[in-house]
């Protein structure tokens, strides 16, 4: 077997979800996903896209061969997505643009070959490429297997900001909207 990383493509939602949903189970937090397979694949493939990413693709040797660009998959359902990178650009006043990485998910029967640092470095080179001064995420405080991973690959953790949330429901009732 072969691993392709590529550009996420609108058919390869479903399993993206599965993937969060994953993802959501490990960080002890399954029911928190609401979005619906038709809300990402809209806002990723929609008209107004607001999030894109990479995918880790398993195929075997003959359908890559056969297929000679690696930045496309054949037509069809992906044969196995092992992981994925969601990522979004924002924008700092004090610095310009910078790449935030949403989520990085690695199937657990994938984990230790490599697929999270293939995908992590496919979004430090887009990173690069469009010119953005930095790259941001966010780690669960005892997640000490992905801070493990980050400054393996030279990331540093930032102890002076603390994170900001207001649900929707917060949100109505800022603005008079909730009764």
């Amino acid at each position: 077997m072969n691993l392709v990383i590529r550009r996420a493509e609108a058919r390869d939602v479903p399993r993206m979800l599965e993937l969060v949903r994953e993802l959501a189970l490990f960080e002890k937090e399954p029911e928190a996903v609401t979005v619906t397979e038709g809300e990402m694949r809209d806002a990723g493939f929609g008209p107004r896209p607001v999030w894109f990413g990479w995918v880790a693709e398993e195929r075997s040797r003959e359908s890559t061969e056969s297929n000679e660009s690696t930045e496309s998959a054949e037509p069809g359902a992906p044969s196995g997505l092992l992981g994925m990178a969601v990522c979004y650009e924002r924008y700092s006043t004090w610095r310009g643009r910078c790449l935030y990485l949403e989520d990085i998910v690695v199937t657990e029967a994938a984990r230790g070959r490599r697929v999270g640092e293939r995908l992590f470095k496919a979004c430090a080179a887009f990173a690069l490429d469009q010119g953005h001064h930095h790259m941001l995420w966010q780690v669960l405080d005892w997640n000490t297997e992905a801070m493990r991973f980050y400054v393996r690959l030279g990331a540093t953790f930032d102890p002076k900001w603390v994170n900001g949330r207001m649900t929707r429901e917060d949100i109505e009732r800022l603005v008079g909207n909730g009764g």
